[in-house]
């Protein structure tokens, strides 16, 4: 059989990409918008997809679809319920930003917790070179190390957290489910790593029961000083709710590289936050050139096992 595959969003990967080793046409598109998904896949038998949405009236379209390889760990884009009815396979990418997302996370805690943007405010103001001695105190620095560190989602990426933040002398807090009756060995209590948590960083899926798992109540939980991370996925948080906790100093502080919708196209409360206790990046702690080829190579790994009879990375 001679396999047609169209990536859809080809633009999100900057990478090279190592032909497949079977017999096969091979459709690249920059990007798809949502109304031309349908007559892009029609006649596919694989799609690869990163942030392009499947939804279940597009796949009915395209009965010949028998893989979705997802170039993403995420898989909340695709119909997973819709794939198992109709034997689609869906593959996603493992353990590919294992380096870069830490590394980002850590960057935006250091930035926060040394206070980076409001020294250089401070300086770009002139007040260097109004003051009288050497340096300024006109900002609080704290250092990560002899802080906690509570991590929500214990993957990969969770692993790679802990073991950059026990370089830096951080006591380490996995936490449990949210809600969950029996907490697990290794792990504390959901609450309790919020209450404890110098600094709180997220590594979960996007699911019904994670959306908006942080709100009011939880920064409710957190220490004044406590800083939350979140290079995870938008909806984990009620953005409406960090605003207030960020203005309100409810919170320290908060490192974004995620948004509820991306990109944003109609405003966003966090946004308008022009504050040095607040950095939002464009879901780039991924984006690590490293990172995506190690990611394009796991693609084509991921295609080639499903073509010959072994799927790999199958999501369930």
């Amino acid at each position: 059989m001679k396999h047609t595959i169209v990536f859809l969003d080809r633009q999100s990967l900057i990478a090279d990409m190592r032909v497949p080793s079977f017999a096969h046409d091979w459709i690249d598109h920059d990007q798809t918008r949502p109304e031309e998904v349908a007559a892009r896949i029609r006649n596919a038998s694989i799609v690869i997809s990163n942030k392009v949405k499947l939804s279940a009236d597009i796949l009915a379209q395209a009965p010949g679809v028998k893989l979705i390889a997802v170039s993403a760990t995420g898989t909340d884009n695709v119909d997973l319920a819709y794939c198992r009815g109709h034997g689609i396979v869906v593959s996603n990418i493992r353990g590919y930003a294992v380096n870069t997302v830490p590394e980002h996370a850590f960057m935006l805690m250091l930035a926060l917790r040394r206070n980076l943007l409001g020294w250089r405010e401070d300086v770009r103001a002139g007040l260097w070179e109004k003051t009288e001695q050497f340096c300024l105190f006109t900002r609080p620095v704290n250092d990560l190390h002899g802080s906690t560190l509570g991590l929500v989602g214990y993957g990969s990426l969770g692993h790679g957290m802990q073991k950059i933040a026990e370089a830096f002398g951080m006591r380490v807090l996995v936490a449990e489910h949210k809600g969950a009756a029996v907490t697990r060995a290794g792990h504390t209590p959901f609450d309790r790593v919020l209450a404890e948590a110098d600094v709180i960083s997220l590594h979960t899926p996007l699911t019904a029961e994670t959306r908006h798992m942080i709100s009011t109540r939880e920064f409710g939980l957190m220490k004044p000083s406590a800083l939350l991370i979140n290079t995870a996925r938008g909806n984990l948080v009620d953005e409406a709710a960090l605003a207030v906790a960020l203005t309100s100093g409810r919170i320290a502080g908060a490192g974004f590289d995620v948004l509820s919708v991306e990109p944003p196209r109609d405003g966003n409360p966090l946004l308008e936050l022009d504050r040095p206790n607040f950095i939002l990046t464009p879901h780039v702690a991924w984006s690590s050139r490293e990172a995506m080829q190690t990611l394009a190579d796991q693609l084509v790994d991921n295609i080639e096992a499903f073509v010959a009879g072994a799927p790999r990375n199958v999501v369930s």
